[in-house]
């Protein structure tokens, strides 16, 4: 893996307690980033930085839940009370539902747009404004390939990830000129403790998945923490408002 260095910088990885977030939070700390996992439940936030720090790194936890303002407020007050600055966001805390349309209710859809668009876009707006006001910061979004190819039982999550990509364009085209970049990422079937269950019980789904992607075989975390290392650093300096698909190629078939 390429070396990065994020010595000096401060680093909040939303939903870091597991899988693709907590690979990245992983990936960055041992590039010399001073990473702060925020988590809606302390307990699983807290144990994913003393992991962190139990390989001698960098690592604290904040309890925060993304969907409300006021939280996501007092996260970003308290990382700059601690920190003094905000460097890298990466908003990976999400939720999905897979139901047909015809079973989904209204609190499931408010439910999955809460976490994953208005929690982006509440992370976004506190954090950015930091950044905007030191001309510099880097925020990478976890959207989804499924907001790209449709597949069944996935609506409600597929249509607020694609939300996520076009918020993502939608900041970076205002912030070009003013120090931040903005990209997201689309990971493709990834086996996490997010999903792990229900493949298990599920293995036509499982099956199918893997024969829908050409390199034949899903995704684990670690497959996304070059691509996010990337976006976060200088070497994508004049990179800004892409949606990088992580994903095997499954979105060619």
């Amino acid at each position: 893996m390429t070396e990065y260095d994020f010595s000096g910088r401060t680093a909040i990885v939303t939903g870091g307690n597991q899988g693709i977030g907590f690979a990245i939070a992983e990936g960055l700390a041992q590039h010399g980033a001073q990473v702060i996992i925020a988590n809606r439940r302390a307990d699983q936030g807290a144990a994913a930085a003393q992991r962190l720090r139990d390989s001698g790194f960098a690592a604290e936890s904040l309890e925060a839940d993304v969907s409300d303002g006021a939280s996501v407020s007092s996260m970003v007050d308290t990382v700059l009370r601690r920190h003094g600055h905000i460097d890298i966001l990466v908003n990976s805390a999400a939720v999905i539902v897979r139901k047909p349309v015809e079973e989904l209710t209204e609190e499931e859809w408010e439910l999955v747009m809460d976490v994953n668009v208005k929690g982006t876009f509440l992370c976004c707006r506190d954090v950015g404004r930091h950044m905007l006001e030191r001309r510099y910061g880097k925020i990478v979004n976890i959207s989804s390939n499924v907001s790209q190819v449709i597949q069944p039982l996935r609506s409600v999550y597929a249509v607020s990830k694609a939300a996520v990509s076009h918020l993502t364009r939608a900041l970076a085209v205002e912030w070009a000129t003013r120090g931040v970049n903005v990209n997201a990422m689309a990971p493709g079937p990834t086996v996490t403790d997010f999903n792990r269950r229900y493949l298990e019980e599920h293995p036509a789904d499982r099956e199918r998945a893997v024969n829908s992607i050409p390199m034949a075989r899903l995704g684990v975390p670690d497959d996304h923490v070059g691509a996010a290392l990337f976006l976060v650093s200088d070497s994508a300096g004049y990179v800004t408002g892409q949606t990088l698909l992580v994903d095997g190629g499954s979105t060619l078939m």
